[in-house]
């Protein structure tokens, strides 16, 4: 059974479910999450295209990375296209209403655009048109930092590579590190050339001791892009578990309460979780936590998860994002937030949401998720707002 990828490629088996009347959230999903772990779910914003990763900046708002809504425009015969039954890509450059976009959200739930126009893909019909973008922002200081995932010319985008990107104040930006050229020039020791993107599939980055961490769910293997946007690899994450779809990423500080502004702290501990299978073992807890040593090998941190999308600390806790707990495929309604303690079962803190895409921890202690994290349509996405004793 091979894995699907994750962003514009891994919901295969979900594409059938998006449209359905599971699609939507209901009120009864929004209990249901409330009963899990005396969890207090609200929507906190909304109107946003297929969002994604979102961090905090240091002016106490909400950035959103947002997908967009893919393009029509192809690239057949004119480079590698990707592989597998989401191909051909078809994308959007430079497109305001289509395209990739950052958004900022207000302590009061106010949202204004960043930047928009950005690339924007999606995959083959065949897949359900599924959309990549923006995937992930990140700040050094007060510099805001995004992660093209929807670029390249695999997706459509000939003209601009996926890639780290730096946001001006006036919404303009530009390319600092060419992940796209890096991974030609750097493969991993074991792709899954029956699912391989040219251009990667981009999904997490962080920030920490002054410099960018992205993450390449496809490839496998976890990079370090300074403010200069010169690129090294730190792990190649295939060469030492396979190809396990690496998807989220989160850098724990040396002091006691681990809460996600310590990833300016250039000391502490980094873990990465997987997207893993899906098929026959959905539902049965099979992927991982691990946990990145010095040297940059990995050991499994913690394992029982599903499908997790995001890690955040809060409070000194490690808590992971569930994209779907179900089996039979991905499954809208059954997305989850896991308390993960050492050696003992993951906990259920909050449930019932949406095929949820990020999470991040507030100033105030709160969870913030992207729900309708994909295949919704334009404007369905939004952002909740859960809090947990």
């Amino acid at each position: 059974m091979r894995r699907i990828l994750v962003a514009a490629t891994f919901v295969a088996a979900a594409a059938g479910l998006v449209g359905s009347s599971q699609a939507s959230p209901t009120a009864q999903h929004l209990r249901d999450a409330n009963q899990a772990g005396h969890a207090t779910t609200s929507v906190f914003a909304s109107g946003f295209n297929n969002p994604r990763g979102l961090t905090f900046g240091p002016d106490g708002n909400l950035y959103v990375a947002e997908g967009g809504l893919g393009g029509s425009n192809s690239t057949v015969g004119q480079c590698p296209q990707a592989a597998g039954a989401g191909a051909p890509y078809t994308g959007s450059t430079n497109d305001p209403v289509r395209g990739g976009r950052i958004s900022r959200v207000s302590p009061g739930g106010a949202v204004t655009t960043v930047v928009n126009a950005l690339p924007s893909s999606q995959t083959s019909p065949g897949l359900g048109s599924l959309v990549s973008g923006v995937s992930s922002v990140a700040f050094i200081g007060n510099q805001l930092y995004a992660l093209l995932a929807g670029a390249g010319c695999s997706h459509g985008v000939p003209s601009v590579p996926n890639g780290v990107i730096r946001v001006g104040s006036d919404g303009r930006w530009s390319l600092i590190a060419n992940l796209s050229a890096f991974l030609a020039s750097h493969p991993a020791a074991h792709p899954d050339l029956e699912d391989f993107e040219p251009d990667g599939t981009w999904y997490s980055m962080i920030s920490f001791d002054g410099a960018l961490y992205p993450m390449d769910s496809n490839h496998g293997e976890l990079d370090r892009v300074t403010p200069d946007g010169s690129i090294s690899r730190v792990v190649d994450i295939s060469a030492q578990v396979g190809h396990v779809v690496p998807t989220a990423l989160v850098h724990r500080g040396s002091s006691d309460s681990g809460d996600e502004a310590e990833q300016e702290n250039g000391s502490g501990t980094t873990f990465i979780a997987n997207l893993g299978l899906f098929g026959p073992t959905d539902g049965t807890g099979d992927e991982h936590i691990y946990q990145l040593s010095d040297s940059g090998s990995l050991s499994v941190h913690a394992s029982g998860l599903e499908q997790v999308l995001g890690l955040a600390f809060r409070q000194g806790n490690l808590y992971a994002l569930e994209m779907s707990t179900t089996g039979g495929g991905p499954t809208a309604g059954t997305g989850a937030i896991v308390r993960v303690q050492n050696g003992a079962p993951v906990e259920t803190v909050a449930s019932g949401l949406t095929f949820p895409t990020g999470m991040t921890v507030g100033p105030d202690g709160a969870f913030y998720v992207s729900d309708h994290g994909f295949g919704s349509g334009a404007g369905a996405g939004r952002v909740l707002r859960i809090t947990i004793p």
